[in-house]
């Protein structure tokens, strides 16, 4: 091979210097120790709820924290930390809101006139925004990022995964049978795509009951650990179905939940 000429032009397709010179880099006052996706093959199975407590028990464990919200179309982030402000520039980049505990945070809903317009934009409109959050945002120093993921393995999650630095992934499921199909979808994708799985959360795992603590399958019996087994995945935590933190998303209001179900995750990344 010929010595690197730093000149695209003249190199093939193949040129491993072109192709990271092709990734979209962050931005250059910014510095990111550790960054991690967080998945699921549908919709409607909590993602952005544990995206939120991830960040939270990374901040209560002293690390310089943000968030991503990558779910263009249905972004819940900003709602979740209570953020109402709009998104400002400075000479360094766009500026991140912070949360009440120090989390950063960029979302979709910062750019909205109101944040109950729908984004109607093809893929690539919103493929391109998830990137300008990575390159145009002043994140400044962050020990641990998280990017909540749109549902699916489609453009969002494709592009995220092949031209982000993406350290690991954490993939949101529930105990449907139907759903098992589906993060076998996921898990596979990650392993095309050689991206590590740190972890994998079952929501709405179960509910206990306020008097006797018994703990009721609501939505059928557990999966997840069958699932983990088959695909070699170590950790595993289970999310109640608990009206309390459902609130505190709905609330703005999620730095102040109460509970442990994901501190293994957590520890790992």
């Amino acid at each position: 091979m010929s010595e690197c000429t730093h000149d695209c032009s003249t190199c093939g397709e193949n040129c491993k210097e072109r192709k990271e010179a092709q990734k979209p880099q962050l931005n250059k006052f910014s510095h990111v120790k550790k960054l991690y996706a967080v998945m699921s093959g549908k919709g409607g199975v909590g993602k952005s709820m544990v995206t939120s407590q991830l960040a939270v028990l990374s901040r209560r464990a002293g690390k310089s924290t943000a968030v991503l919200d990558a779910d263009i179309t249905g972004a819940s982030i900003a709602k979740a930390f209570g953020i109402k402000e709009k998104a400002l520039g400075s000479e360094k980049g766009i500026l991140p809101a912070t949360s009440v505990t120090g989390i950063k945070i960029v979302s979709m809903n910062m750019f909205l006139k109101d944040e109950n317009d729908p984004v109607v934009w093809r893929s690539s409109l919103a493929t391109g925004a998830v990137t300008q959050f990575w390159t145009d945002v002043f994140w400044g120093d962050v020990d641990t990022m998280f990017i909540d993921m749109p549902p699916g393995t489609g453009d969002i999650p494709l592009t995220v995964l092949q031209s982000l630095p993406v350290d690991g992934i954490i993939i949101v499921t529930s105990p449907q049978e139907l759903v098992s199909m589906i993060v076998s979808k996921g898990v596979k994708m990650a392993k095309m795509l050689n991206v590590p799985i740190v972890g994998i959360v079952e929501n709405m795992s179960y509910y206990e009951c306020d008097k006797c603590h018994e703990k009721l399958n609501i939505f059928g019996e557990s999966h997840v650990e069958e699932i983990a087994k088959e695909y070699g995945i170590e950790n595993v935590a289970k999310l109640p179905i608990n009206p309390i933190l459902a609130r505190a998303c709905d609330n703005g209001a999620i730095e102040y939940f109460e509970g442990d179900w994901l501190e293994n995750i957590e520890k790992k990344l």
